[in-house]
């Protein structure tokens, strides 16, 4: 606004606002238009190929932060726009971090927001843990949960505009974190959930040998993310 006061004799050339503001009327989401957001008080750049970190999400990257042991090693699975690991690693350089996706697109995207924010975060892709082996300590994944028949009523702003496999698995929502528990090699495993989740992730980590540690609510008190451990064998 002061630049405009003080250069009113300037002639602005409309055309690139009015593009803006066709693709804000046709829904996009404005992190998109912008091509960044903020997500635990650093930027990073998004666009149509990864899912908008949420302000939920950082539930999970505090909760590694506060469990992970020293010097640990950490695997971020479905990692997108790397926000969840690269904050992690920014937050704690002790610990040696991994961010695996099977979108190689988002990737890209990660990359781009490793190398500008510092992190030495390692990329590789890989579906889930198909193409790991070796062992973590921690395991941290924000996987797609929305069930398909509640994907399908999602505003078209979320549905049309972000990418749908990083929203919906299946019919069930719990696909992929059933996966996980399947899959998963670590002294602790954390992952983001839906609402109404608690109950059928209980019967998963029951039916594969996990113990639920906890289940910690976001700030609208809804049970966001659970804390696992292996089963005492």
């Amino acid at each position: 606004m002061t630049f405009l006061l003080a250069n009113g004799e300037l002639l602005v050339e409309p055309s690139p606002l009015e593009r803006l503001l066709e693709r804000r009327y046709a829904g996009e989401p404005l992190q998109y238009i912008r091509g960044k957001t903020e997500f635990y008080s650093r930027e990073f750049l998004v666009d149509d190929r990864v899912l908008i970190p949420r302000p939920e999400t950082e539930l999970l990257v505090e909760t590694a932060l506060e469990r992970a042991p020293k010097h640990g090693r950490v695997l971020d699975i479905g990692t997108g726009s790397g926000c969840v690991a690269i904050s992690i690693d920014c937050e704690r350089a002790d610990l040696r971090v991994t961010s695996i996706d099977r979108s190689v697109e988002a990737l890209a995207v990660a990359k781009r927001n490793r190398d500008r924010l510092g992190s030495q975060v390692r990329l590789a892709a890989s579906d889930l843990m198909s193409a790991v082996r070796n062992a973590f300590d921690v395991i941290v994944s924000n996987p797609p949960y929305v069930p398909l028949a509640e994907y399908e009523e999602l505003v078209d702003e979320v549905r049309v505009h972000e990418p749908r496999m990083a929203l919906t698995p299946g019919r069930k929502g719990t696909e992929i974190i059933e996966r996980i528990l399947n899959e998963a090699r670590a002294k602790l495993v954390l992952v983001e959930v839906g609402y109404g989740q608690e109950t059928a992730i209980r019967k998963l980590a029951a039916a594969t040998k996990w113990d639920v540690d906890a289940f910690l609510p976001d700030l609208a008190g809804i049970p966001r993310v659970v804390v696992l451990s292996p089963h005492a064998r």
